[in-house]
């Protein structure tokens, strides 16, 4: 015995094998027409309109047919009422309905619905019937209603039926390599439009695409977003088992904070690893949810990303934590030097973590807080002009102190806490305390914010956890394609040397092309300078430098008994580039026609 079973499969979208254009419309109920039965004629002889006892392989194949016809014709179609063997579930017979069959049950959403669902039946009774025979095993045409009691598609709206829409698995993959390049929905529809010879030879629309991408969205956090990250860190295990990642969790064992970094960004570290950016400025989402990234530079001057994490608070435990994974991840090797804002949870952390590590403030995040706070107080000079000398033209400690207290006398602010918060952390941006430390010429997070702002070129504030993601790896592979862009010109294109000079020629091999052309200019420079000035004291020789750049204010270049040079400009030691008043000692004084290694 079969069952008779009700299946509304609802609008399919499911192209036949034929074409979806062709003859023009017939079988309109305008039979007193005699171009009309002509055409029907033509259409009665064809080989494309269903017949009562025509065979079909599969149920498959009679819906493709059918289809077609339809798309032929002007409608859709879907597949209705099904029997099916009750014990083996194969169906015995098969009836495919024209889409407006039938009408449409009472919704009960529809008055909450902003904007419902339109009414699209209308009790058409076209219809294709289909039934098992058992000796053959075929499906044979049983029924066939030809007659509808609507009006028909036009030839150039039949690519928007329901049935004659389908993305190809050939498509799926461009509409997701679209998506994930960042190209608009719209743009990228015009694109596929305009490759397949038109939007009517696409085979879906527009809002097609969009529900593709919505549901692979959804699809895409069926774990939950939680879930849906820890199975994206494990895929990313499984490809490369240098992979790091770590979560932790808080009391109700809810995930609190995530720390990830890819093979490379732990190679990276470990070759420019020894300064270090870290901000968490950059919110996430619509939900604020702060970024937060560890950032370097590279020989060739080109931001590097070390690692990345998600914070879900921002608490001293929260940044101890993180700290200690990002050291785990590289191999326990903590930089030099780190640039951070006035975080004070950060503050508490870094040295917790990372003792022997410089922490160095960003001289920018200090400047903008300092307007933020004692604008009032140098209302007549301005702040900038103030606190610019304590960052980068005081040399000596003890100066630094009488000069801050002369600032605090002169502006009555010996009271003010915030000059007091900032002078009691001054070994963390003052120039006498910090310009002996290695900070590859960097005073600032600009780093990581300069990595913010190119963030968001990629993405938006709608990407789910997940989008995120996949847009973060395009901002990696940018970020490392210029990386190997650089490489590329410096094999293969030589440096401009303005000065056809022995050391320029040499440092023109060793140095990469920003850091010559850098040290180019200092060797410019020098040439202008002037040794006005030399002292042997000792076993020490001094000698005072004056050049244009500098204006009235001199440096001093200082060789040990040993033959080592230091300035008291000290680029060498902060930013590893030979500076113009050495250069200039070594040229004028020792003759020095290369640099020593």
């Amino acid at each position: 015995m079969a069952e008779m079973e009700e299946q509304r499969d609802g609008e399919q979208r499911t192209v036949g094998d034929g074409e979806s254009g062709g003859d023009a419309m017939v079988g309109r109920r305008h039979c007193g027409d005699s171009e009309v039965m002509e055409e029907s004629n033509i259409v009665d002889d064809c080989g494309w309109k269903p017949k009562v006892g025509m065979p079909f392989d599969s149920e498959q194949a009679a819906y493709n047919f059918y289809n077609t016809y339809g798309g032929k014709l002007g409608f859709s179609i879907r597949k209705a009422y099904a029997n099916k063997n009750k014990h083996t579930k194969e169906i015995t017979s098969r009836t495919f309905v024209c889409y407006k069959e039938g009408s449409r049950g009472i919704d009960k959403r529809d008055p909450l619905v902003k904007n419902p669902r339109q009414e699209v039946r209308c009790g058409c009774g076209a219809r294709f019937s289909i039934k098992l025979d058992r000796i053959s095993g075929k499906y044979l045409a049983c029924d066939f209603v030809e007659y509808h009691n609507h009006d028909l598609v036009p030839q150039d709206c039949i690519h928007m039926l329901p049935s004659q829409r389908k993305i190809s698995t050939t498509q799926a993959i461009e509409v997701e390599l679209a998506s994930q390049s960042g190209i608009p929905l719209r743009s990228a529809y015009e694109l596929f439009g305009r490759e397949s010879g038109g939007r009517a030879s696409l085979g879906f629309t527009k809002l097609d695409q969009k529900n593709y991408l919505r549901s692979k969205r959804q699809k895409d956090l069926e774990y939950g977003e939680a879930g849906s990250v820890l199975h994206y860190f494990r895929k990313k295990t499984v490809e490369n088992p240098s992979f790091f990642y770590a979560v932790q969790l808080d009391c109700d064992e809810q995930i609190s904070n995530i720390f990830w970094a890819d093979a490379q960004m732990i190679m990276d570290y470990a070759q420019f690893g020894d300064v270090v950016t870290f901000d968490t400025t950059y919110k996430l989402n619509n939900e604020h949810r702060p970024f937060g990234s560890f950032v370097g530079f590279n020989h060739h001057r080109e931001t590097v990303i070390f690692g990345a994490a998600l914070m879900y608070d921002e608490t001293a435990e929260s940044f101890t934590w993180l700290f200690q994974i990002f050291l785990e991840a590289m191999s326990n090797k903590a930089p030099k030097t780190i640039f951070t804002d006035q975080d004070a949870a950060m503050a508490k952390a870094i040295p917790i973590v990372m003792p022997d590590t410089n922490h160095r403030l960003c001289t920018w995040h200090l400047m903008q807080n300092a307007v933020k706070h004692v604008s009032s107080v140098f209302d007549d000079v301005g702040v900038k002009a103030v606190f610019s000398k304590f960052m980068h033209d005081i040399d000596d400690e003890e100066q630094f102190r009488i000069q801050w207290d002369q600032m605090l006398d002169k502006y009555d602010a010996f009271d003010n806490h915030w000059l007091e918060q900032t002078f009691r952390v001054k070994e963390k941006w003052g120039w006498p305390y910090i310009r002996n430390s290695w900070a590859a010429g960097m005073s600032t997070t600009q780093l990581s914010e300069s990595f913010n702002a190119f963030l968001k070129d990629y993405l938006n504030c709608d990407h789910n956890l997940m989008e995120f993601f996949m847009h973060f790896e395009r901002v990696l592979y940018e970020k490392r394609y210029k990386e190997l862009e650089a490489e590329y010109n410096l094999s293969q294109k030589l440096p401009r040397v303005s000065i056809p000079t022995v050391m320029l020629k040499q440092v023109a091999e060793i140095y990469t092309k920003t850091i010559f052309e850098e040290f180019q200019n200092e060797y410019v420079q020098s040439i202008e300078a002037s040794i006005i000035g030399t002292i042997h004291d000792g076993e020490s020789t001094i000698f005072t430098i004056r050049t244009m750049v500098d204006g009235k204010k001199e440096k001093i270049v200082t060789m040990d008994g040993g033959g080592s040079l230091s300035c008291s400009c000290k680029k060498f030691e902060v930013k590893g580039i030979l500076c113009r008043h050495c250069v200039k000692v070594l040229r004028d004084v020792f003759n020095a026609t290369e640099l020593p290694p």
